[in-house]
């Protein structure tokens, strides 16, 4: 299964943007659907966005539609969550995904990889 490191969550205010990205090795990374999801404290973990193999189509949740934008780079084995006009209820850990079945059905249960997430803070 492919390995997955997160990076470039941060402390940031409300309207801030702010841009995450997952790096992914031991595996082929354009076979996996990739997705980003967050949890928050005393939460469920709950899907954000996700794009298919070769970025044709992506999937939002309706909390994020027009705000966030997932893209992926396969020839840098990486995917990213562009965060804009950040709020307060987004903070949260996002963690990123690889599904090797959906893009547009990705939920927790068919996810096959997971990073180990990274902490999104917005203050207002």
């Amino acid at each position: 299964q492919v390995h997955l490191v997160e990076s470039g969550g941060g402390l940031v205010q409300a309207g801030d943007s702010l841009t995450l990205s997952c790096g992914a090795s031991g595996g082929t990374f354009s076979r996996y659907a990739m997705g980003w999801f967050r949890q928050a404290p005393g939460k469920e973990r709950e899907f954000v966005a996700a794009i298919t193999w070769i970025g044709r189509k992506t999937y939002y949740a309706d909390s994020v539609k027009g705000r966030f934008t997932i893209s992926r780079d396969n020839a840098k084995n990486t995917v990213y969550l562009q965060m804009n006009s950040l709020k307060p209820e987004d903070t949260a850990v996002y963690y990123c995904a690889a599904d090797s079945s959906t893009a547009q059905n990705m939920g927790v249960r068919s996810v096959n990889s997971w990073g180990q997430g990274t902490q999104v803070t917005v203050s207002s």
